[in-house]
């Protein structure tokens, strides 16, 4: 199938991985020129570069092989951006001029689009003394708050904000406060933040011992263990933060555990890395190797997979070559480990076209079976490959097959890599893939559940009109032009009805033969117990996973989809999303009622008006405008530019407050002023201030600094009253936390990226 099966997978490679001139004017035509683009830049240093290339575009086409978004939208464009997905930054020293390096280390890095993890452990506590300067410390929270301003300034490549993880470990002294630093809705909001937990930790958990908190050898504080493992749980289970990390159990088993110590991972957890690790990422389409799907025959195409992972090694490994790297301590790193991310998307699909109930034991036992004929398949491929192009640099037989892991590995595999090496020391991830599974034609993410088997997409037209497209789910869509309306079997369950401890059941069953980890959600009830919840942690570290994720949906957190009302013809499993997408900006009325504000910046001679408009909708009113006029003609192109661009976000709709908090953050390297008992860091901050005291007073957002007013009619016209909250890049209310993100079905966007 070299096309698109629905108009939102085109519309995902339009936007985010078709190459465009800078005009604007599209250089990829079609498709097709995406998957030559990309096998071209990559079999390139090939000795045999034009057969590669034919076998590279092959494993393309159909989206059997989908190389993740960066490799995608990077690949042969010659564009100065980094194909790997996601860093571990260095080692953050306890002294302050070290901890700004690795603040300017981070910039450097998302200013080329990828997303860093960072273990603040390292970080003395709040309250320590500061030799030498007779002060105490600040702690590393405080310095977390520095990096996620720092963050909101970078615009990752690709348009792409940048995400970042931090760690910090079950017994540093400020542990409890990392656990509730999110609680404060204005705190840290660049962050997704994990616990460290050790093997330590959960022993005195399960024996209800003492835990003590200490830094450099000197305890500060002992505590029931017990106690900080439900705090961990209950803001979990309140906030949907912080994740789990089970860190010693990473590192046993880790490949490269005689050279490298993990302390942190990506964004959305499936890269565990070193200092200055990184990691490229790419994952076999399971839902596009069926044969006869929903036959009494139907079964994973065993040969098709093993080729498919063969080419796909092959692929990965050439990226460590061409790839660019925003540090040379990544470069190098990369070199000496070749280590690469390949995993799955379509597992749900898969599974359903064979007949299988995801999370159930049969299915638990098929991905089981199937990732372990993944791992095997990328081992000999890569085994092959330093027979022809030589191991990884740290490669040391000896040490490398005595890991866990390896151990684990069939002896024939095991020998082939004492005789000949290996070129890369892991291969196996489970990553986020949100937006590529839409790209493919909406197969299920990952190794998650179906989310929802259909969902209706409104689309708000310019003339007011509203347009409807059905997202219908891979394997459903697949059903239907099978068998027309015959019911769905009572196999297919999608993540709205899933128990929780089969989400459990499913991530274990593909941790076995992952050499990595994996990005996954657990999605729990509203209603679910508080001990309920927490047996999920325990059953995830029971069960061998290398760390936890959970989504409840309440009040702080809010709902993950809208679900609408079923029709009379549409089956009660079909159940979709009622979204609301605003493709083109409204039209400006006649008459629009608005306010000015009188702001004087200090030592400039002429005070500036900012006047805002608000269009008014059932009562309630949303900005639609902005004006700033001066007699300071120093100002006038920059003033103009910036009232048309915020009018021109204004009028999208959706939630905009984060214009707001964009302005707020901008400073001026010449100084910026105090103005009204408060240090404000530049005009375009001051700006950002008058936006925001608009807002409040007129309703639309709640407080300084805490977004959105939860009234959902002060969003767009013509709403039916969704829930939840809208995707700050279209406006749709169909976000859902997928695999440790909240993602948006419709445009794909993601913090996680």
């Amino acid at each position: 199938m070299n096309r698109f099966s629905a108009p939102i997978a085109e519309q995902i490679w339009d936007m985010k991985y078709r190459l465009k001139a800078l005009g604007g004017d599209p250089i990829d035509i079609s498709v097709q020129d995406t998957w030559k683009r990309i096998a071209t830049a990559l079999a390139a240093g090939e000795s045999d570069a034009e057969a590669r290339e034919s076998e590279f575009y092959d494993a393309l086409s159909d989206f059997k092989y989908l190389p993740a978004g960066r490799i995608t939208a990077g690949a042969g464009t010659g564009r100065n951006v980094t194909l790997f997905n996601c860093f571990v930054m260095g080692t953050v020293p306890d002294s302050m001029s070290g901890i700004f390096d690795m603040l300017k280390e981070a910039a450097l890095t998302m200013q080329q689009g990828g997303g860093i993890g960072y273990d603040f452990s390292t970080i003395r506590p709040k309250g320590a003394d500061v030799l030498g300067v007779a002060a105490d410390a600040s702690g590393p929270l405080s310095f977390m708050d520095v990096w996620d301003s720092m963050c909101r300034t970078i615009m990752s490549a690709g348009s792409r904000r940048g995400a970042m993880m931090a760690t910090m470990c079950c017994d540093h002294p400020d542990i409890e406060d990392f656990i509730t630093a999110k609680q404060d809705a204005a705190r840290l909001r660049m962050f997704n933040l994990s616990v460290l937990i050790t093997d330590d930790f959960m022993e005195a958990v399960k024996a209800d011992g003492n835990w003590d908190l200490q830094f450099n050898g000197k305890i500060y504080q002992t505590l029931k263990a017990k106690d900080l493992w439900h705090k961990i749980i209950r803001s979990t289970y309140d906030f949907a933060e912080p994740g789990v990390i089970f860190i010693d159990r990473i590192n046993k088993m880790n490949n490269l555990n005689y050279c490298e110590t993990i302390a942190a991972t990506n964004p959305c957890g499936e890269q565990p890395l070193p200092p200055y690790g990184a990691c490229l990422l790419g994952s076999i389409n399971l839902a596009r190797i069926v044969s006869e799907p929903f036959e009494q025959a139907a079964k994973l195409d065993g040969d098709a997979l093993d080729r498919l992972v063969s080419t796909a090694v092959r692929m990965m490994d050439n990226v460590v070559d061409i790839s660019r790297f925003p540090l040379e301590e990544q470069h190098q790193e990369a070199l000496a480990k070749r280590r690469i991310g390949l995993g799955v998307t379509g597992l749900a699909d898969a599974l359903l076209m064979v007949g299988l109930k995801y999370g159930s034991e049969k299915a638990a036992t098929q991905t089981e079976a199937w990732m372990k004929q993944i791992a095997r398949a990328a081992y000999l491929a890569s085994v092959e490959l330093a027979k022809e192009k030589g191991a990884f640099p740290l490669f040391d037989a000896e040490k490398y097959l005595a890991s866990p892991t390896m151990m684990a590995m069939d002896q024939d595999v095991r020998d082939a890599i004492a005789q000949h090496g290996i070129r890369n020391a892991l291969l196996t991830s489970v990553a986020p893939t949100g937006t590529i599974s839409l790209y493919a034609g909406n197969v299920s993410s990952g190794i998650e559940p179906v989310f929802a088997y259909a969902y209706t997409r409104k689309v708000l037209q310019k003339d007011g009109s509203r347009t409807e497209e059905e997202v219908v789910d891979y394997a459903v869509q697949m059903w239907r032009d099978k068998f027309g309306d015959k019911e769905l079997p009572d196999y297919f369950v999608n993540a709205q009805t899933l128990a929780p401890l089969d989400h459990v059941r499913m991530q274990a069953a593909a941790q076995k033969w992952i050499d990595s980890s994996i990005s996954k959600t657990i999605n729990c009830p509203e209603d679910i117990s508080f001990d309920d919840f927490q047996n999920v942690y325990m059953e995830a570290w029971d069960s061998g996973c290398k760390g936890c994720t959970t989504y409840r949906p309440n009040d702080v957190t809010g709902s993950v989809l809208t679900v609408s009302e079923a029709s009379d013809d549409v089956p009660e499993a079909e159940i979709g999303a009622d979204a609301v997408y605003l493709s083109e900006p409204l039209d400006r009325p006649k008459s629009l009622e608005g306010h000015t504000y009188k702001l004087r910046w200090p030592e400039s001679e002429h005070a500036m008006y900012v006047t805002v408009n608000d269009l008014v909708i059932n009562g309630y009113r949303r900005p639609f405008e902005v004006f700033i006029n001066s007699k300071n003609m120093e100002h006038f192109a920059w003033t103009l530019a910036l009232t048309r661009m915020i009018s021109a976000v204004f009028r999208r709709g959706g939630d905009v407050s984060f214009v707001v908090e964009e302005l707020k953050v901008v400073f001026d390297p010449r100084g910026g002023a105090w103005m009204d008992g408060k240090y404000i860091p530049s005009i375009l901050a001051a700006i950002g201030g008058v936006l925001e005291r608009h807002m409040i007073a007129t309703g639309f957002i709640q407080g300084e600094g805490m977004g959105l007013k939860e009234d959902p009619r002060a969003q767009v016209a013509n709403l039916d009253q969704p829930r939840g909250k809208s995707c700050p890049r279209c406006g749709d209310y169909n976000l859902r936390m997928v695999e440790g993100c909240m993602t948006c079905g419709s445009c794909g966007h993601s913090k996680c990226g």
